[in-house]
């Protein structure tokens, strides 16, 4: 079970998201070829590792599992399960049929920056937009720093892994 967010936490998160949003809608409006849009899955299916989410993060997603229909949490918990010496790693969120993320609104922060921040020493960018990039078909790109987001992060409670936070999760 996770520890009980306060709401300067819950504030600080929601002000990031907020942040987030202001540049990937900026980013999207400026660059109409960009990849990062409804329907694309790459990130999800090819994760460099399991996304690290703070104890306000997994509170906020917990609402959105909450949400979940009881055969798809059983599903999670296989994938889940499965993950163990996966790689690329496959986000066990992700409903592999269409692709899409059932918790997409309570989505952590890792996925809402992928494609549109980098931390490349981590391998934390998108391979598709950064060819993209150097063949000159996004020209004058200026993605956001990731590690200033994980400065923020820090602030929001203590952090683990997603599957160390489902499988402390009493449902």
């Amino acid at each position: 079970m996770a520890a009980p967010v306060d709401s300067l936490h819950s504030s600080a998160l929601s002000q990031l998201h907020s942040d987030i949003d202001a540049r990937v809608q900026s980013i999207r409006e400026n660059r109409p070829g960009w990849l990062c849009g409804k329907g694309c899955d790459g990130c999800c299916r090819r994760l460099a590792e399991v996304p690290q989410l703070t104890v306000a993060e997994w509170s906020l997603l917990q609402e959105g599992l909450a949400a979940l229909l009881p055969e798809r949490l059983r599903e999670i918990r296989r994938n889940i399960a499965a993950l163990a010496g996966q790689r690329p790693v496959v986000c066990p969120l992700l409903d592999r049929t269409t692709g899409a993320c059932p918790v997409y609104a309570q989505r952590p922060v890792a996925c809402r920056t992928y494609g549109f921040y980098v931390q490349r020493d981590k391998g934390l960018y998108c391979d598709e937009i950064e060819s993209r990039v150097v063949e000159g078909a996004l020209a004058n790109v200026v993605w956001g720093n990731h590690d200033a987001i994980d400065q923020r992060l820090t602030a929001l409670g203590e952090s683990r892994t997603l599957t160390e936070w489902f499988e402390r999760w009493e449902t």
